[in-house]
């Protein structure tokens, strides 16, 4: 199926995270943007301009970072990123803007760079203006600490309700010379799988031209960041950004390189990794549910049904009950828009029929379902018979706590 990658012997995980890549440090600092005893401002900064390709937000109310980001990464060369958590800077106007270049500007008189050269990123509460005064100080405190071991503290800078930072790295080895991937993310609500979903930022020291770079994140975040679902709401902050620093020596990668699909496939497994943490730590969730359809008219059909069973709110709250309510399920296939003969379906839950072209699970079965759903993870299969079409998208339940933690959340 399209999401797999290919060869997943071809290369090893590694420690360092955004940092493990020549050529990057990072630094993680305590500006106290909103938080007071915790890492809320992170720098990510390459020793010289570097290639770089970037994916934004979907969302028509766009973030004042976002629209900064989109204009500059649009060059394919860029030499750092400053990032604050617990606040978006997000529907706050030209002031927000503003802030947002100021923000860029700090970041570049810190480093000794030009201003063009700096990527912002902003997450947390919407609507509120930027405590610039703090976000000065927090860029001096970055800089002064950034380091090739700082990888570690900026993923837990960039975290807001996640309760657990996020990291993956990644080396292969190509034209003789050793190639790393390092990346970190950072999400646990308002997922939903279109465009890049989240905050996430990769680093490789590969040689690769910036169109080349582009292709392969897109190619990445298209079976990863794009299949994930916590709660069907899509931010107005998300971002994917990923920087080459070339110091690794390699002939440049392009789809002419014979060796361009093993580095596709390596960032597509750091994509998918990162992609996973999001959802496994998901705002209350207590269940990791991966949703397969196969047998849709078209792919574009299967991707319909897999997104609206993967964010109804009635199968996902199923899922926390462990309630085996395979009728929420074929509901939503049916509500999904994609081609659907109802006789024709079939779905499993936890390996169990539920569900088979008109025949229902027996009470038997509907116990055995329960059992399968007691486990943290486990998939639920709907084959719909109509044609070759297939996707995959990764979510999670809707439990008690999430309702709390985003009922109180600018409180």
């Amino acid at each position: 199926m399209f999401y797999l990658v290919t060869d997943m012997q071809s290369f090893t995980h590694i420690e360092g995270g955004v940092t493990a890549a020549a050529g990057f440090k990072a630094a993680g600092v305590e500006a106290t943007v909103k938080y007071t005893s915790r890492r809320d401002m992170a720098l990510l900064v390459a020793d010289e301009p570097c290639v770089v390709a970037a994916l934004y937000t979907s969302n028509k109310v766009a973030a004042a970072p976002v629209l900064i980001d989109r204009e500059r990464s649009a060059s394919g060369v860029a030499q750092a990123v400053v990032i604050n958590s617990g606040n978006a800077n997000a529907c706050t106007g030209a002031l927000g803007l503003q802030n947002a270049h100021e923000m860029g500007r700090l970041t570049a008189a810190a480093l000794g760079i030009d201003q063009s050269l700096v990527l912002v990123c902003s997450t947390g509460v919407i609507g509120v203006h930027l405590p610039m005064d703090k976000i000065a100080m927090g860029v001096k405190k970055a800089a002064v600490a950034l380091s090739r071991d700082g990888g570690h503290n900026a993923a837990c800078a960039i975290m807001t309700t996640d309760s657990v930072k996020k990291e993956v790295a990644v080396e292969l080895e190509i034209d003789g010379r050793r190639i790393a991937i390092g990346g970190m993310a950072k999400g646990s609500g308002m997922i939903e799988p279109n465009m890049a979903t989240m905050l996430a930022f990769i680093t490789t020291d590969a040689v690769i031209a910036a169109d080349a770079l582009d292709m392969a994140l897109r190619l990445a975040v298209e079976i990863s960041f794009n299949r994930i679902v916590v709660d069907g709401d899509q931010s107005t902050n998300d971002t994917v950004i990923a920087m080459a620093s070339a110091q690794a020596g390699n002939q440049s990668l392009s789809q002419e390189h014979p060796e361009w699909e093993r580095f596709v496939d390596a960032l597509k497994t750091l994509c998918l990794e990162l992609a996973k943490k999001i959802v496994m730590d998901g705002e209350g969730a207590t269940k990791f549910v991966t949703v397969k359809v196969s047998g849709a008219a078209t792919a574009a059909d299967a991707q319909l049904v897999a997104r609206a069973v993967a964010k109804s709110p009635l199968v996902k709250t199923s899922w926390f009950g462990v309630d085996p309510n395979w009728g929420r399920v074929i509901a939503a296939v049916g509500y999904s828009g994609a081609a659907v003969e109802e006789q024709r379906v079939q779905i499993s839950i936890g390996g169990i029929v539920a569900y088979d072209q008109g025949r229902v699970a027996q009470t038997g079965e509907l116990d055995a379902m329960r059992r399968a759903m007691k486990a943290r993870f486990f998939e639920v299969e709907i084959n719909l018979n109509l044609g070759d079409g297939c996707d995959t998208v990764f979510t999670c339940d809707l439990s008690h706590d999430y309702v709390s933690i985003n009922a109180e959340y600018t409180t």
